[in-house]
This record gives structure tokens, sequence and C-alpha cells, in this order.
């Protein structure tokens, strides 16, 4: 093993250890170029000595792992999508189940549960339906919980959603406690920690992107084991699961994967 080898394995074990992120679940070509531009910025050309410099700086260490575990969000992200799961899925589950139980799983900053909160308060106004929303970074999930974004984020809200589950505070677009209190977040592992079960809907988008391909085809299969019958898993616009039959799904629409009654 050459000595750039032997610093990066040294590297992914450190951060490991600190972060409980395994590097070797992710693609490495682009994760290592990820690093590796932010390690020339820093000045640095080892990534033991870059790890280093990231203990003793908690500020660039928090918007390291931020930067690897990617926070990209918007509400109603794609939003043709959005419409199939409103007026088709949410509506096929809901016709078997009054009171539906669901997992965003990597909600980042918060715009994909509270996307699907604002969906289900219009469907069954007086209905109390469990989202759950995971991820791996504490500090994101802070944020989540206040519910503020920017107009970026907020750009797919159509104008009757928009007085209805949102108010304004200077330049950010805050979500109405009603909305939030409907979503519980939690920290969550997707590549460690145990799965709960019995969800009708689970939503993984734009999450895998970096994962190798035995990462996915395992997570895939925990996301089956977990689904109920019936169950359908979202996936992001990149993401289509090309082997869904080998793993147990059937075809529902594209993106959309149900788990056999």
């Amino acid at each position: 093993m050459d000595q750039m080898e032997q610093d990066w394995e040294a590297f992914k074990k450190k951060f490991n250890a600190k972060a409980g992120i395994d590097l070797n679940y992710y693609k490495r070509a682009q994760m290592q170029r990820r690093i590796t531009n932010l390690m020339n910025r820093h000045g640095h050309s080892s990534y033991t000595a870059f790890f280093s410099q990231l203990e003793k700086d908690p500020k660039a260490y928090k918007e390291f792992v931020e930067y690897i575990t990617i926070n990209v969000t918007e509400f109603f992200r794609t939003p043709e999508k959005f419409e199939e799961l409103e007026k088709k899925v949410l509506a096929d589950l809901l016709q078997r189940s009054s009171k539906l139980n669901i997992w965003s799983a990597g909600c980042s900053m918060g715009a994909e549960p509270y996307s699907l909160s604002m969906i289900l308060a219009d469907l069954t106004p007086s209905a109390r339906h469990r989202i759950l929303a995971t991820d791996l970074d504490e500090e994101v999930l802070g944020k989540a919980k206040e519910g503020k974004f920017s107009a970026n984020e907020y750009k797919n809200i159509s104008s009757n959603r928009a007085s209805k589950y949102f108010t304004k505070e200077g330049d950010r677009y805050v979500v109405v406690p009603d909305i939030r209190s409907r979503v519980e977040f939690k920290k969550h592992n997707l590549l460690l920690d145990k799965f709960e079960s019995g969800f009708d809907l689970i939503l993984c988008r734009n999450v895998v992107i970096y994962f190798t391909e035995e990462a996915k085809d395992a997570l895939y299969r925990r996301f089956l084991e977990a689904l109920k019958p019936g169950g359908v898993l979202f996936v992001g616009g990149t993401e289509a699961i090309l082997n869904f039959r080998d793993i147990g799904y059937q075809s529902y629409m594209p993106f959309f994967y149900q788990k056999p009654f």
C-alpha cells in the first residue's frame, strides 16, 4: 500500500470513529474528489493533516460534515412527481388506511417531510398521520425543526399553500406550527442504525447519490423489510432501481416501487 493510500485509509478510519460515517459505503472516486478539493482549498496535501485541522476547528468540522452529507433541500422537489404522490400514491394508500405511517429518510433541512405534511393536511384535514423524518446530521435536524427556508427552497410552493402554511420573517419563509407539529424529527444513520417497520410510504430521494451499488442494494432491501405489504418506496429522479424485481419490489410508477401484498 503506497503512502497516499495509507493516508486515505487512516483518514477514513478517523472520520468514521468521530462522525459514525463509513466512507467505504460511498463511491470512492466521487467522494475522494470532493474531499481532495476541500483539502486543497484548506492548503493541505495530506488527508490526515487535514483531519487534524478539522478536529481543532469545530466550525470547519461541522461544515465538512455538511459538505459530505450533501444537504440540498427544497419543497416539492420535482413537482410533477409530488403531484403523482398526492393524486395517485397517497390516494391509494389512504383507501387502505386512514392513518398513515410515513418515513422521510435523509430529510436534510425538512422541506420534504413538511411538503408531505402540507399535502396530508389538505387531503385529510382532521386526521393525524405519522411522519418520521430522519437525518444523520444533528445540526441540520436542529434547523429543520425551526422550519425557516430561503426563497430558493420555497420556490415550488403554490399561492394557495403559501397563504395557508407559511409566514414571512425578514427574507425567510417560516412553516406554520400546525404543519411543523405533524413531523417527528430524529437522528438516524441509514447505513448503521436499526430500521423501524410497518411503513405505508418511505421517501429516500437524492440521498444515495454517492453510495456504492452494494450499499444501495442493501439499503433498498432493508426498506423493503420496513414497508407494510402494499407499501411504497419513493426515490429521486436520478435513482431508478434497475434491479427492483430481484430485490422483491413490484413496479408501481416510475420512481415508485411497491412491496407486494
